[in-house]
C-alpha cells in the first residue's frame, strides 16, 4: 500500500467516524437517561432515510438540510412514542425485559410500514454531487462524504452545547448519573426523559437521512447500522459520550483498513466479532481502559 492510499482510507475513515458517532449518540443518550436499549432506533433511521428522500423527491428539499429537517420531525415523534408507550414501561436502573420487548415491537412495527409505504426494492438519493470528488494533492475527497460529516459535526457540537450549557443539559446528566437524587433537587424526570427520548429519536432521524445520501436503503436498512451503533457505544462506554465519538471512530477506522484484508461483504461480521471482543475484554469500554493505565 502506497502512502497516498494509506491517506486516502485514512481521510475516508475520519470522514466516517463522524457519522458513526451520531449515529450512536441517540442509542447512548436513550440508554443513560432511561435505561432503555433502544431497539427501535434502527426503526427511526429507517423512517429519516424514507422521510429525507420523499422531502428530496416531492419538495425538491437538498437531502442534508431534508435531514435536518426529518430531526426536527422525529424529535416530535419520539416524544409522541414515549408519552404514549414508553413512559408506561417500569423503570429500573437496569434496561429490563417489557422495555426491550416493548421497543423492538415499535421497530418491527415502522419496518412493516416502511414495506407498506415503499415497498422492497432498493431506493437511492442521487444529486449532482453525487459523484462529484475534490483533489488535494494525493488525497480524493467525495464532495457528499465531506458535507455529511461536516453536517454530522454540527450535530455533534450542538449537542456539547446543551449538554453543557443549558438547563435540559444538566437534567440529562443528573439523571444519567442518579435518578433518585435527581427526583430530590426537583427535576421533573418525566418531562426530561421524554425530551431526552425525543432528542434521541432526532438523532436517530439525523443519522439515518445522513446514511440516506451515502447508501442504497429499503425498510431493513437500519439493522446492520443498530449493530454498529452498539459496538460503538459499547466500545465508548455505555454513559460515555466522549467515549462514543472515540468508538465511533474506531470502528470507522476498522472497517474502512479491512477492505485490504477481507471482502467488504464481511464488515458487519466484523463489527459483531469486535462487540463480543469488547464485552468480554472491555466490559467498561475504552474510557476504563484509560483510567487503569492511570492507576499503573
Amino acid at each position: 500500500m502506497t502512502a497516498a492510499q494509506f491517506v486516502n482510507l485514512l481521510v475516508a475513515a475520519l470522514l466516517l467516524a463522524g457519522v458513526y458517532a451520531i449515529m450512536s449518540y441517540g442509542l447512548a443518550l436513550a440508554y443513560g437517561v432511561m435505561k432503555l436499549v433502544n431497539l427501535a432506533h434502527a426503526g427511526f433511521m429507517m423512517l429519516g432515510a424514507y422521510l429525507t428522500l420523499e422531502a428530496f423527491r416531492r419538495l425538491g428539499l437538498d437531502p442534508l438540510l431534508g435531514a435536518i429537517v426529518t430531526a426536527g420531525v422525529l424529535w416530535l415523534v419520539g416524544m409522541g412514542v414515549y408519552w404514549l408507550l414508553v413512559r408506561h414501561v417500569p423503570t429500573s436502573d437496569e434496561p429490563t425485559l417489557p422495555s426491550l420487548l416493548l421497543l423492538f415491537g415499535v421497530w418491527l412495527v415502522l419496518q412493516n410500514i416502511g414495506y407498506f409505504i415503499w415497498g422492497t426494492q432498493d431506493q437511492a438519493i442521487l444529486t449532482p454531487r453525487t459523484l462529484q470528488t475534490i483533489r488535494l494533492g494525493p488525497v480524493t475527497l467525495p464532495v457528499v462524504r465531506v458535507l455529511v460529516f461536516l453536517v454530522a459535526l454540527v450535530g455533534l457540537v450542538v449537542l456539547h452545547l446543551v449538554l453543557g450549557r443549558t438547563w435540559f443539559g444538566r437534567a440529562v446528566r443528573a439523571l444519567t448519573q442518579n435518578r433518585q437524587a435527581s427526583r430530590i433537587v426537583g427535576i421533573d424526570v418525566g418531562r426530561t426523559a421524554m425530551l431526552a427520548f425525543g432528542a434521541s429519536t432526532a438523532f436517530s432521524g439525523l443519522a439515518g437521512g445522513l446514511l440516506a445520501t451515502l447508501y442504497s436503503f429499503n425498510p431493513d436498512f437500519g439493522g446492520p447500522f443498530l449493530l454498529r451503533s452498539f459496538v460503538i457505544i459499547v466500545l465508548g462506554g455505555l454513559e460515555s459520550f466522549a467515549g462514543v465519538a472515540l468508538g465511533g471512530l474506531v470502528l470507522a477506522l476498522l472497517e474502512t483498513f479491512s477492505v485490504l484484508v477481507i471482502p467488504a461483504g464481511y464488515q458487519l461480521a466484523l463489527s459483531f466479532g469486535l462487540l463480543v471482543v469488547a464485552l468480554l475484554v472491555l466490559p467498561g469500554g475504552l474510557p476504563s481502559l484509560f483510567a487503569w493505565r492511570r492507576r499503573l
